[in-house]
């Protein structure tokens, strides 16, 4: 892309500068985040020599979002000190999916982006169609991070994918950390970051317009299969004739400000769970009954988990049962839980182990 173009974003003719701002800002933490594991790497008293610079990975589906996230980060990396690269993720889900996958590794080498890849992955079933490409898909990222020594993954979710978030959460009655949405930043080391979900799905399309940006727009997102299309395309535009506009606006501050309690209560359960146990790591029912509902029900999410409960299959209502045991206790029997799981009460103690 030509550097005038890309120029243009920084001036009045750009819809908003949003979308470059985004984009230096998380360039600019995953580059701070590489320097401080170098240097808590490098030896006492060794010669270091100058470190690559670090390098920060978009994934690219060719969207809009995606796009202008790419393009974004192609502005700003050189003026960071940092390598800006893209990946982009082939499920094999549609006819052509591998043409597509080449067609957006060209326009990210267009835009100055180096290494780029397309990785093709395939999708199995656990949980639904949609929930199987996300796994699939995160697998070929966190492989493409490791393989290429990447600082970050930047993401291209916007405000609107969040409140789609947290209105499926919502549905799901899963509790307030469904209601939180996606993090900013997540995964493990702080891998992956979303610098654009303060920005709206709108902006992002008219940045890729402006640039005269190609983008690709996947069928599956308007197919009413998916739980995700049918909320975009008739769930949200029927709450806000409803409500009025503004509702993407509120649900992403529900999602800010359920993350910061549900991180408190996090801290709160972590800090509680030494005192409720025994001198042999065992559960106390009473003393776990007499902490609030919402520090107890992480406690016994967390022992759950711990014990061999895949986190994605366990459920409100799981632990919800697991909860009666000590707040309900009728000489009720064992509790299966996913994974193999078996949750009960003995002597006063809650066990929780497989088999």
């Amino acid at each position: 892309m030509p550097t005038a173009g890309l120029a243009r974003t920084g001036s009045a003719e750009f819809p908003s500068a949003a979308t470059h701002e985004s984009g230096r800002t998380a360039a600019r933490e995953a580059g701070r985040t590489a320097g401080r594991a170098g240097a808590r790497d490098a030896a006492p008293g060794a010669t270091m020599e100058r470190p690559p610079a670090p390098l920060v990975l978009v994934a690219c589906s060719g969207g809009a979002d995606s796009m202008a996230l790419a393009s974004a980060l192609a502005f700003e990396a050189p003026r960071l000190g940092v390598r800006a690269g893209g990946i982009t993720v082939d499920h094999g889900l549609q006819p052509g999916s591998d043409l597509r996958a080449e067609e957006v590794v060209l326009r990210l080498r267009a835009l100055g982006l180096d290494p780029v890849e397309s990785v093709t992955v395939s999708v199995g079933r656990d949980g639904g169609p949609e929930a199987a490409a996300r796994d699939a898909r995160y697998a070929a990222l966190d492989a493409a991070a490791e393989r290429h020594g990447a600082a970050a993954v930047l993401l291209g979710h916007t405000r609107d994918d969040q409140a789609e978030t947290v209105l499926l959460g919502l549905a799901r009655g899963s509790g307030i950390r469904s209601l939180s949405g996606m993090a900013a930043v997540s995964g493990a080391g702080g891998r992956y970051r979303r610098p654009f979900l303060q920005l709206d799905r709108q902006t992002a399309r008219k940045a890729c317009m402006v640039q005269s940006l190609p983008v690709w727009d996947d069928p599956h997102n308007a197919d009413p299969a998916y739980t995700r299309s049918r909320l975009r395309h008739e769930g949200l535009p029927a709450l806000e004739k409803a409500l009025g506009k503004g509702v993407v606006e509120a649900l992403a501050r529900t999602a800010q400000l359920s993350r910061d309690d549900a991180d408190a209560l996090d801290c709160w359960a972590r800090e509680a769970e030494a005192g409720v146990r025994d001198g042999a790591g065992r559960l106390e029912c009473g003393k776990l009954y007499a902490l609030p509902p919402a520090v107890r029900r992480r406690i016994l999410r967390r022992a759950a988990i711990e014990a061999g409960c895949p986190a994605g299959s366990l459920f409100a209502r799981h632990i919800e049962e697991v909860d009666r045991l000590i707040t309900s206790w009728r000489g009720q029997g064992a509790i299966n839980l996913p994974g193999r799981v078996v949750a009960r009460r003995q002597g006063g103690r809650l066990v929780i182990r497989q088999g």
